[in-house]
């Protein structure tokens, strides 16, 4: 009866000491967020390896810029889905996830798209934040591409690309192959799509404003990818790529 008293009292403890903090989610990207559902590939791994470091997740969900915005002016305690090539002024977390991220054009339009500058040649869409978070060989040419733009909705590319208004979109393939099947209704989606493979995987961090977060959340994260229940959570979002 001691021992039962002793671990109740422990849990009430901890769960005294659990803390809530705010973190900023990119808008709708499936399969890693589904905003209206609240869950994800991205979103589960992040309030998982939070729980484990004794932290709630409040997620919130905006485009890039304006998440960037609102961590800047101390409205949010985190971003998560960004680098330290972002720009944002922050404790990264370490990696907790990969994105691989390929150009994408109708193939009916035969391009030739062999390095990340042959991009400069064509109309190109990418996700927020994209001319900072691919690297400088993608920021030199998005600085020198007057056809380059950026996207706060992950779907409006699909939409551009499809309705033939630009050459090629950038973004990581499971999304973007997921929204060409979300807009099938809308416009002809049967075209074929030639996938080129220009960028190496892009790791994700957490970028939190207090550096003691920082480090509970990676000691969470390390615990979080011991056990099994990482793996099961990439499961329960994997989906074939054509």
């Amino acid at each position: 009866m001691r021992g039962l008293l002793l671990f109740c009292a422990l849990c009430s403890a901890f769960a005294a000491s659990a803390e809530t903090l705010r973190i900023g989610f990119g808008t709708d990207k499936p399969p890693y967020i589904f905003e209206a559902e609240r869950r994800g590939l991205e979103l589960e791994i992040v309030v998982e390896a939070a729980k484990r470091a004794g932290i709630t997740v409040e997620p919130f969900f905006a485009p890039l810029e304006r998440l960037h915005y609102m961590q800047e002016r101390g409205e949010l305690d985190g971003i998560a889905t960004t680098r330290p090539q972002s720009g944002l002024k922050a404790f990264f977390s370490r990696p907790y996830i990969e994105y691989h991220n390929v150009a994408a054009a109708l193939a009916e339009r035969h391009l030739e798209i062999k390095t990340i500058a042959d991009l400069g040649k064509y109309s190109v869409s990418a996700f927020q934040r994209a001319r900072k978070m691919l690297g400088p060989e993608f920021e030199a040419m998005a600085a020198k591409n007057p056809a380059y733009r950026e996207e706060a909705q992950q779907i409006a590319r699909n939409r551009l690309l499809f309705g033939g208004r630009v050459d090629v979109i950038i973004g990581d393939r499971r999304i973007i192959e997921h929204f060409t099947g979300s807009i099938s209704r809308q416009i002809d989606v049967h075209k074929a799509v030639t996938w080129y493979e220009i960028f190496p995987s892009t790791p994700y961090h957490v970028g939190f404003r207090d550096d003691a977060v920082r480090h509970r959340f990676d000691q969470g994260l390390s615990l979080l990818r011991k056990s099994p229940d990482y793996e099961a959570i990439e499961k329960r979002y994997q989906r074939p790529v054509k």
